[in-house]
Protein backbone atom coordinates (compact mmCIF):
# COMPACT_ATOMS: atom_id res chain seq x y z
CA UNK A 1 0.00 0.00 0.00
CA UNK A 2 0.97 3.90 -0.81
CA UNK A 3 0.64 6.91 1.14
CA UNK A 4 -0.93 9.83 -0.70
CA UNK A 5 -2.40 12.99 -0.39
CA UNK A 6 -5.41 14.56 -2.45
CA UNK A 7 -6.48 17.83 -2.97
CA UNK A 8 -10.06 18.26 -3.54
CA UNK A 9 -12.40 21.47 -4.32
CA UNK A 10 -15.41 22.39 -5.30
CA UNK A 11 -17.03 25.92 -6.03
CA UNK A 12 -20.78 25.12 -7.63
CA UNK A 13 -23.60 23.36 -6.11
CA UNK A 14 -23.79 21.93 -2.66
CA UNK A 15 -19.73 21.99 -2.02
CA UNK A 16 -19.62 20.57 1.24
CA UNK A 17 -21.77 17.28 -0.16
CA UNK A 18 -19.97 17.59 -3.41
CA UNK A 19 -16.94 16.71 -1.54
CA UNK A 20 -18.16 14.07 0.72
CA UNK A 21 -19.53 12.37 -2.16
CA UNK A 22 -16.44 12.77 -4.16
CA UNK A 23 -14.73 10.63 -0.97
CA UNK A 24 -17.37 8.05 -0.48
CA UNK A 25 -16.72 7.46 -4.40
CA UNK A 26 -12.98 7.45 -4.29
CA UNK A 27 -13.04 4.75 -0.55
CA UNK A 28 -13.52 1.64 -3.08
CA UNK A 29 -11.23 0.08 -5.17
CA UNK A 30 -8.65 0.23 -3.74
CA UNK A 31 -8.58 3.85 -1.76
CA UNK A 32 -9.07 4.25 1.83
CA UNK A 33 -8.92 7.47 3.47
CA UNK A 34 -6.53 7.41 6.51
CA UNK A 35 -6.99 11.51 7.67
CA UNK A 36 -9.22 14.43 6.88
CA UNK A 37 -8.61 17.96 6.92
CA UNK A 38 -11.08 20.92 7.78
CA UNK A 39 -13.10 22.59 5.55
CA UNK A 40 -11.10 25.76 4.26
CA UNK A 41 -13.07 28.28 1.73
CA UNK A 42 -11.17 30.17 -0.27
CA UNK A 43 -11.16 33.04 -2.43
CA UNK A 44 -10.61 31.85 -6.39
CA UNK A 45 -7.09 32.58 -7.42
CA UNK A 46 -6.59 32.63 -11.72
CA UNK A 47 -10.39 33.11 -12.47
CA UNK A 48 -11.25 35.36 -9.93
CA UNK A 49 -15.44 35.77 -11.05
CA UNK A 50 -16.52 32.92 -9.80
CA UNK A 51 -17.78 31.85 -6.76
CA UNK A 52 -15.63 30.63 -3.61
CA UNK A 53 -14.17 27.22 -3.54
CA UNK A 54 -14.46 24.57 -0.29
CA UNK A 55 -11.31 22.72 -0.26
CA UNK A 56 -9.69 20.15 1.81
CA UNK A 57 -7.05 17.80 1.80
CA UNK A 58 -7.39 14.08 2.49
CA UNK A 59 -4.76 11.48 2.93
CA UNK A 60 -5.52 8.22 1.13
CA UNK A 61 -3.67 4.65 1.33
CA UNK A 62 -3.85 2.98 -2.17
CA UNK A 63 -2.62 -0.08 -3.92
CA UNK A 64 -3.45 1.24 -7.23
CA UNK A 65 -0.72 2.46 -9.34
CA UNK A 66 -0.38 6.41 -9.96
CA UNK A 67 -2.00 6.82 -13.38
CA UNK A 68 -4.51 3.81 -12.17
CA UNK A 69 -5.47 6.61 -9.41
CA UNK A 70 -5.63 9.17 -11.91
CA UNK A 71 -7.79 7.42 -14.03
CA UNK A 72 -10.25 6.20 -11.01
CA UNK A 73 -10.54 9.96 -9.73
CA UNK A 74 -10.99 11.03 -13.18
CA UNK A 75 -14.11 8.72 -13.61
CA UNK A 76 -15.37 9.81 -10.39
CA UNK A 77 -15.36 13.36 -11.00
CA UNK A 78 -17.13 12.45 -14.58
CA UNK A 79 -19.64 10.43 -12.77
CA UNK A 80 -20.26 13.48 -10.87
CA UNK A 81 -21.26 15.25 -13.64
CA UNK A 82 -17.64 17.58 -14.19
CA UNK A 83 -17.36 19.27 -17.13
CA UNK A 84 -14.06 20.71 -18.13
CA UNK A 85 -15.30 23.93 -20.16
CA UNK A 86 -13.81 27.07 -18.45
CA UNK A 87 -9.68 26.34 -17.31
CA UNK A 88 -9.53 27.05 -13.75
CA UNK A 89 -13.59 28.36 -13.98
CA UNK A 90 -16.14 26.69 -11.74
CA UNK A 91 -16.30 23.31 -11.09
CA UNK A 92 -19.06 20.99 -8.64
CA UNK A 93 -15.31 18.85 -8.27
CA UNK A 94 -12.15 19.15 -8.70
CA UNK A 95 -9.51 16.23 -7.41
CA UNK A 96 -5.83 16.08 -7.47
CA UNK A 97 -3.16 13.91 -6.77
CA UNK A 98 -0.61 16.09 -4.39
CA UNK A 99 1.72 13.33 -3.86
CA UNK A 100 2.06 9.55 -4.39
CA UNK A 101 4.43 8.52 -1.39
CA UNK A 102 7.72 10.03 -1.77
CA UNK A 103 7.70 9.61 -5.88
CA UNK A 104 8.21 12.15 -8.14
CA UNK A 105 6.51 10.65 -11.52
CA UNK A 106 6.79 12.95 -15.28
CA UNK A 107 3.91 11.58 -17.61
CA UNK A 108 2.06 13.20 -20.48
CA UNK A 109 -0.91 12.81 -18.24
CA UNK A 110 0.36 12.85 -14.95
CA UNK A 111 3.23 14.97 -12.63
CA UNK A 112 3.81 14.30 -9.15
CA UNK A 113 4.53 16.08 -7.05
CA UNK A 114 1.71 18.58 -8.25
CA UNK A 115 3.70 21.29 -10.02
CA UNK A 116 2.16 23.99 -8.32
CA UNK A 117 1.17 22.71 -4.93
CA UNK A 118 4.18 25.31 -3.28
CA UNK A 119 2.04 28.52 -4.53
CA UNK A 120 -1.37 27.40 -3.63
CA UNK A 121 -2.60 28.45 0.02
CA UNK A 122 -6.23 26.82 -0.86
CA UNK A 123 -4.09 23.24 -0.69
CA UNK A 124 -1.50 24.03 1.76
CA UNK A 125 -3.52 25.17 4.38
CA UNK A 126 -5.45 21.47 4.53
CA UNK A 127 -2.34 19.84 3.78
CA UNK A 128 -0.55 21.49 6.66
CA UNK A 129 -3.50 20.73 8.98
CA UNK A 130 -3.14 17.28 8.16
CA UNK A 131 0.69 16.18 7.57
CA UNK A 132 2.80 19.87 8.47
CA UNK A 133 6.19 17.67 8.48
CA UNK A 134 6.00 15.85 5.27
CA UNK A 135 8.57 16.98 3.04
CA UNK A 136 8.24 17.51 -1.00
CA UNK A 137 10.37 15.41 -2.15
CA UNK A 138 12.26 18.06 -4.72
CA UNK A 139 12.44 21.06 -2.18
CA UNK A 140 13.12 18.84 0.87
CA UNK A 141 10.63 21.94 2.18
CA UNK A 142 7.64 20.44 4.78
CA UNK A 143 3.86 21.38 4.50
CA UNK A 144 4.64 24.23 7.04
CA UNK A 145 7.75 25.59 5.16
CA UNK A 146 6.08 25.77 1.89
CA UNK A 147 2.64 27.67 3.77
CA UNK A 148 4.92 30.36 5.55
CA UNK A 149 6.84 31.11 2.02
CA UNK A 150 3.45 31.77 0.62
CA UNK A 151 1.65 35.48 0.19
CA UNK A 152 -1.78 35.49 1.42
CA UNK A 153 -4.64 34.54 0.10
CA UNK A 154 -8.62 35.16 1.00
CA UNK A 155 -9.11 31.90 3.17
CA UNK A 156 -10.93 30.93 6.43
CA UNK A 157 -10.89 27.63 8.08
CA UNK A 158 -14.42 25.76 8.73
CA UNK A 159 -14.96 23.72 11.86
CA UNK A 160 -16.18 20.96 9.57
CA UNK A 161 -13.75 18.11 8.44
CA UNK A 162 -15.01 16.71 5.06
Amino acid sequence: MKTGYLGLGSNIGNREANLREALERLESDGIRVVRRSSLYETEPRDLRDQPWFLNAVVEVETDLFPLQLLAHIQNVERAMGRRRMTPKGPRNIDIDILFYGRSVINAADLEVPHPRIAQRRFVLEPFSEIAPEFRHPLSGKTAREMLAALEPQGIRRLNITV
